[in-house]
């Protein structure tokens, strides 16, 4: 496994990511082959409790995460914020797809649920949502834990890549993971 120094320097993806954040489009298209295996790892994590009556596939995470990547103004510093902000956009296309799924089933409602139940629930659309909004309310007073939660459970990333993109310790990532694991599981009860 790489160490977060080889993450963060020149490789072929961070010379890409450079040169499609200029707005070079011939490097978008050479980046996508080489950023679609992580991007399937993120995608499988999110959706890592398949169910039955789950719309969402993992390439169908994958593409259209990725349009909104390449859709946006963003500028990306190296593979891993790259990848943080896909990890961001996966939620947030979850989410959508949750709460249009949510629209259609039951017109919405409100579930108890732990942070473990969130990630691993049988009903991923109402325990995602949940989440989501109490990750939202967390941002909303402590914006770095929620970030640290969405980037160690969305993301998959290592304490070790977190604290690279945040620019933190990792001992302040592992604090951080315990104190708003904490919250969370009191908000979601």
């Amino acid at each position: 496994m790489m160490n977060v120094t080889d993450l963060a320097t020149s490789t072929p993806i961070t010379d890409l990511l450079a040169k499609a954040g200029q707005g070079d489009a011939a490097s978008l298209d050479r980046l996508f082959p080489l950023v679609y295996r992580e991007l399937h790892k993120l995608a499988h994590r999110c959706l890592r409790s398949n169910h039955p009556g789950q719309t969402l596939q993992t390439t169908a995470l994958i593409h259209e995460a990725y349009l909104r990547l390449i859709g946006g103004s963003v500028s990306w510093n190296d593979r891993v914020h790259f990848l943080a902000i896909a990890a961001r956009a996966m939620r947030l296309v979850l989410v959508d797809t949750m709460r249009a799924q949510g629209r259609q089933k039951r017109g919405g409602g409100r579930l108890q649920v732990t942070l473990e139940d969130a990630l691993l629930a049988s009903e991923p659309d109402q325990s995602i949502l949940a989440l989501d909004e109490a990750l939202t309310r967390l941002a909303e007073f402590d914006p770095r834990k929620s970030r640290v939660v969405e980037l160690h459970y969305f993301g998959g990333l290592t304490w070790e890549e977190i604290a690279a993109e945040l620019g933190i310790s990792v001992a302040t990532v592992h604090r951080d993971l315990r104190l708003a694991k904490a919250w969370l599981t009191q908000e979601l009860r």
